[in-house]
């Protein structure tokens, strides 16, 4: 029996540890606890998130909540020992590049267990990133490395990791979304906003270099201005957006667009149907470009670099920046482009999880 906790710290990270739940307990080799860190908590959405990715509830939330880099890495550190030390696993899994990420990967090594990290290996190669310096850290601690894209192996293997350690095993986040597809398509968001199937633009912004800057917030505003003459934008809108707005003269700019429509967050399956179903995709997020890939849905990256290099190969995503005359270039060609003749990358088939497991139970009968 393998003794493995899986550690979840933002919304994000329960449709990738969905999925290994799921594989976990159909292999029957895994004693699980899951925990959930509660570096993103919001009771309402966390439950719809359980309830709709049909996993149990987490075993041990932290509840750390909000706070600085230093201060919730920290926290988590000290929170999540006690833990590691109760229930004395043999693996602790980490997923993704939130602070959660490296806190508990720390804490693990340190005690002598050993770290798996689910989508290693991604780079954006800009350090001023937090997101990236997590990926880098986390990395370089860890014993099992589970990459999404044969890109992620190379940064991998080029930045001294061993090659024995290196697993190419697929993407858990499209397991989630290919398992939860039919269930989405019944969802009915696009009659609750009025909405046309295939014209309209979904847009989501949350990352602190877009929101928390009002100067490029500006500019992507002047973008939004433009597209929303040709089709709806539906934009819902992030807390911490949310928050950038309503503190600036951006508030009433967005208000005054009447084809940008602002909405709480939605919950999983309504986000995957509202996505799906869209003509573009503007975001500046890290999965809904992998996510926006499989659904053969054209995306713009409101970034200057990506960290998923695959999407770009593939044509399903540019990455735009903030200039409002590149976004707009970029939508107008976005909209014209063949969406059929987009590929899926290899191993993201809905088997990611499947890999993982089989792999860990394989290496801990090993005693790798």
């Amino acid at each position: 029996m393998v003794k493995i906790i899986c550690v979840c710290g933002a919304r994000p990270n329960f449709i990738k540890v969905a999925p290994l739940m799921h594989a976990f307990e159909e292999n029957g080799g895994f004693d699980t606890l899951m925990v959930h860190t509660g570096q993103h908590y919001d009771e309402n959405m966390s439950k719809r998130f359980f309830e709709e990715l049909s996993i149990p509830k987490p075993d041990v939330n932290l509840e750390v909540g909000s706070g600085s880099h230093a201060v919730q890495t920290s926290e988590i550190m000290k929170r999540f020992e006690s833990v590691l030390l109760d229930f004395t696993p043999d693996f602790v899994l980490v997923v993704g590049d939130v602070n959660s990420t490296i806190a508990c990967g720390l804490v693990a090594v340190k005690l002598g267990i050993k770290l798996i990290h689910v989508e290693a290996g991604l780079r954006s190669f800009d350090r001023s990133m937090p997101e990236e310096i997590n990926r880098l850290l986390t990395d370089s601690i860890s014993d099992l490395l589970f990459c999404t894209e044969q890109g992620g192996v190379d940064n991998l293997i080029r930045e001294g990791i061993p090659k024995e350690k290196v697993f190419l095993v697929g993407n858990v986040m499209i397991d989630t979304l290919l398992q939860n597809k039919t269930k989405a398509d019944k969802s009915n968001i696009l009659n609750r906003l009025n909405l046309n199937s295939d014209g309209f633009v979904v847009l989501t912004l949350h990352r602190p270099s877009n929101v928390d800057n009002h100067v490029v917030l500006d500019e992507i505003v002047n973008a939004l201005e433009v597209i929303q003459y040709d089709m709806p934008i539906i934009f819902p809108i992030h807390p911490r957006t949310r928050s950038s707005f309503t503190s600036s003269s951006l508030d009433e700019h967005i208000k005054e667009l009447p084809n940008v429509q602002l909405i709480d967050p939605l919950g999983y399956l309504d986000f995957l149907k509202l996505m799906s179903s869209a003509t573009l995709v503007l975001t500046d997020s890290g999965g809904i470009q992998e996510e926006t890939t499989i659904l053969k849905v054209p995306c713009l990256t409101l970034r200057e670099n990506t960290e998923r290099p695959i999407t770009t190969e593939i044509g399903s995503n540019q990455v735009v920046g903030t200039d409002p005359d590149k976004i707009i270039r970029a939508y107008r060609q976005a909209i014209d482009t063949d969406r059929r003749k987009y590929q899926i990358p290899p191993f993201w088939d809905g088997k990611a999880a499947e890999r993982i497991a089989v792999i860990i139970a394989s290496e801990n009968r090993c005693g790798g």
